[in-house]
Parts: C-alpha cells; structure tokens; sequence
C-alpha cells in the first residue's frame, strides 16, 4: 500500500479566511487585494461574519466590532508578520508547483518534516503553534486561556495555524467584558518571499469548549450556508503511535457513507457491511490513488483484488452481494459524495496481540456536536508483510452520542 495524505479539518484555513476576506470585499464592492489559487477545499469551513481587511485597508461597513482596541489590533499583525519573519528561512524549502511568469496558479505543499521545523520554530518565541497531524507546541496557554474564561476572567491567547499550502494564520481568541471572538490575520508570501497581511477580521463566537480529551471546539455566531457551526483544534497532544495508528489503518474510513465502522461484525457476518460505497475508500486506501471506474463499472478482477486484501471475503461473497453482471464481469461503482461536518475516527489505544493483529481502540470524533468520543471502535487488522493490511472485524459502543445510521 502506498502511504497517502488525507485531507484534514483545518487544511483548508488559509483558504477560509482568504475566503472570508474576499466576501467581505465583494459585499462591500471593494476590489479583493489578491486572487484566490487554492482549487481544493475538501470540506466546507464556517464562514462568519467577519470585519475583513487586506494588507491594512480598513473598512467603515464593519459589522462587528473587535472587543480589542485599534492598538492591539495593530500589534496583533505586528507579532504576526514577526512571527513569519522568524520563519523565513524554513519556507524556502518549500516544495512549489512551478510559477507562471505573472505568478499565476502558485501553490505550496509543505511537508509534514517541514511543518513540524515550523511549529517547532514559532515555539521557540513562546507562540502557541499548530498544523494538521502534528502535536500543538505550548497548548498549555490554550488551557490556561480557557480556565481563564471558564472563571469569567478577561484573557486571550493567540494559535498560530501553519497550513499546509504555504501559509500561516494567527488566530487570537479574546474572553473581555463577557464577550467572546476570534480574531484573525493570514499571512502568505510575496514573489519576493516577504511575509505580507493576505486578511485580518473579527468573527463573534457564541461558545467554547475544551474537552475531556483536549480538543478546543468553539462555535460561531453566525454561520452562512454550508460553513461549519463549530470549527476546532486539537490541544492536548495524541502519542505518536496512536497518530501513527490512526493515519495508517482510520484517516479515510467513513461513518456515514457505509457500515464498516458502525455494525458489530466478524469472518462470520462480513456480509452485512458489503456495500458498493464501501469500494472506493478502500481502493484508495490499497493503492494509495482514486479510483478510475469505467462507465460506472468496477472489472471484476480489480474490485475482488482490493475488498478480498481488506476484508475477510471471498470472491463468492462479493458477486452474491455487491452486484456481481457476468456478462460484463464487473462491479457498480457507486461515488461517495461528500458529506458535511461528519465524525472522524481516533486512535487512543491500541494493543499489539500475539499472532501478529492489532486491536485499535477507536473514538469517534464529532465536533459539530461538541463531543470528542461519540461512540468507541474496537477495530482488529491484521498487517501484511508487504505493507498492506486486512479489517479483521469491528465492534462499537455508544458512547455521548448515537451511532450513525448508514444508508
């Protein structure tokens, strides 16, 4: 199997406040500061409603007020166009598709290795840091922020976001006079590599929670069609082999698009999770690609290959349940759409048993409904030695929340 990198919550948060600024703009008949690349957005960020600005430009229509003042909204950008600075040197190494000649269509991919300098880096100055899949650096002001407002007390910490594409967001959570925000600044880089302002804005949130486990899910205000009602960060850190564990054998399994992760099963009755929208997660987890279906049809020796590696089934199981024409031997593709805001697997614990299997304990994540351990797995798989693995069987508990249904 090929290692893949799958898309997480917070990579797109660059691009969502990139995005906020540009509705601002555009409802305000204000020219944008900037155009817009980033062609993927894998799940819809909230969208709130922000008082955006591009490199320093106010506005006089805002809509919400800052509960900072003008001064340290302005240090705000200060420390944050520092904070770049500071890391300069580590962005030339980024991996840059090539640029057009007017330095049309850029964009950056970092790397976990490189994110995790850049964390690390920002955490050298005291800052609290954060990327996809890497542990958040200094998370303890986060909690001692949120005991703060917990208390009543005014506070506010800043968490710098470093996002995978290229670029950075400072966003600072302010607790004063009974009220709560999140204010932002995204930074992104010149054709000289100078950091530079991309937005800035001001978004009233209406709660927040750190739980049990330590993830950060705050809830905006004011959320326009298909944004996120809560977004979040995860605070406390995860061990490095339950997040190894956790991108290997559950990033990219589904609790809402088939039954694998939500029915009790074993060798015994894997027929009741043969779905055909259970084909293509797997085949992307097998091969480490998309699947290219032809004319809607799977061959036959491609589909029993992948489910067969994956799952304890027969090739006999698979034409009896999963829609097996002769005439073409082939299989329905069925294309999974996406889904808004639903639950993501975690592994917190996991035990490495004698013949060679792995029992994964497994919560499921669903910040849209404020819970870090909605329900509990226990996942077996068994690895292979050429890399690849097989679901062996699953069982799962509820837990805060009830178990999703599958269609």
């Amino acid at each position: 199997m090929k290692k893949i990198e799958w898309p997480e919550k917070t990579k797109g948060l660059l691009l969502l406040l990139l995005l906020l600024f540009v509705t601002a703009a555009f409802l305000l008949k204000e020219e944008p500061a900037y155009t817009l690349t980033t062609e993927e957005a894998r799940e819809p960020e909230a969208l709130g409603a922000f008082d955006a600005e591009a490199d320093g430009t106010g506005s006089e229509a805002a809509e919400t007020i800052s509960l900072l003042t003008e001064e340290e909204l302005k240090q705000l950008k200060k420390e944050a166009l520092e904070a770049a600075e500071y890391c300069r040197e580590l962005y030339k190494d980024i991996r840059a598709t090539e640029r057009e000649s007017e330095g049309e269509n850029n964009t950056f991919l970092l790397t976990r290795e490189q994110q995790t300098a850049i964390t690390a880096r920002l955490g050298e100055l005291g800052l609290v840091s954060a990327a996809d899949n890497i542990n958040m650096v200094n998370y303890e002001k986060v909690e001692d922020f949120y005991a703060a407002y917990q208390e009543g007390k005014d506070a506010l910490v800043t968490i710098f976001y470093v996002d995978p594409e290229g670029g950075m967001s400072a966003l600072t959570f302010v607790y004063r006079k009974s009220g709560l925000q999140m204010q932002f600044t995204a930074i992104g880089w010149d054709k000289g590599g100078n950091p530079e302002i991309m937005g800035s804005g001001t978004n009233n949130l209406k709660e927040m929670k750190l739980t049990g486990k330590g993830y950060l899910i705050y809830t905006n205000e004011e959320v326009v069609a298909h944004g996120n009602l809560r977004e979040y960060f995860r605070v406390k850190p995860l061990s490095g082999e339950c997040r190894k564990l956790t991108e290997t054998y559950v990033s990219g399994l589904s609790y809402v698009d088939y039954k694998l992760l939500v029915t009790d099963w074993n060798s015994s009755n894997v027929e009741e999770i043969l779905t055909p929208s259970l084909f293509e997660d797997l085949y992307r987890i097998y091969y480490g690609e998309n699947v290219k279906p032809e004319r809607d049809r799977i061959p036959a020796d491609i589909y029993e290959e992948v489910m067969t590696a994956c799952l304890p089934v027969t090739p006999e199981q698979l034409r009896q349940h999963c829609g097996y024409d002769e005439g073409s031997r082939s299989y329905p593709y069925e294309k999974i759409l996406p889904r808004q805001h639903p639950p993501f697997g975690e592994v917190v614990d996991y035990t490495r048993n004698a013949d060679g299997t792995i029992t994964l304990i497994v919560d499921g994540v669903w910040p849209d409904y404020n819970s870090d351990c909605a329900f509990t797995n226990r996942l077996l798989v068994q690895p292979q030695k050429d890399g690849s693995f097989r679901y062996l069987s699953n069982s799962i508990e509820e837990k805060e929340l009830k178990i999703p249904v599958s269609d």
